[in-house]
């Protein structure tokens, strides 16, 4: 398994979102062969929809799939309850997570009710996320559903 360079697709979608003046977060669903079949970065800012996180953009993006058996959820931070769902719904069968310190999300449940789960602890994933929510807390906040602190 190249863990690295698939989280440096979802770190390069994560950088663009952030460049875009939105949430760095991205995401790469990645098929059985190890190919790359969707990457895609949190929108929640550049279209106004709070549906569009960075795992639910790859997802979008890889188009129908027969089955998801086999896949592997990349992605730049711990997944939301949101985005942990949707692993669980369609049958995901491994996330990988850049980093979890910034925010820890539904991986252990995706853990509990057996899909894989590889947590990486990428300090750029680290650094950048923290960095993110020190400059822009009012945005953190909104995007995992909380009011500022």
């Amino acid at each position: 398994m190249d863990f690295q360079r698939w989280l440096a697709v979802a770190v390069g979608e994560a950088e663009a979102g952030l460049a875009e003046g939105g949430i760095p977060i991205g995401a790469a669903l990645i098929g059985r062969d190890g190919e790359v079949l969707g990457k895609g970065h949190n929108r929640r800012v550049q279209d106004d929809d709070p549906s569009v996180h960075g795992e639910t953009a790859a997802f979008r993006n890889a188009g129908r799939q027969r089955s998801y058996a086999g896949t592997t959820m990349v992605t730049t931070l711990s997944p939301c309850w949101y985005c942990s769902g949707l692993v669980r719904q369609f049958g995901i069968s491994r996330v990988v997570i850049g980093e979890a310190e910034n925010f820890h999300g539904g991986h252990d449940w995706l853990a509990e009710h057996g899909v894989e789960v590889v947590l990486l602890d990428d300090p750029h994933c680290t650094r950048m996320m923290a960095d993110f929510i020190t400059e822009h807390p009012e945005l953190w906040y909104e995007d995992i559903g909380e009011d500022a602190r």
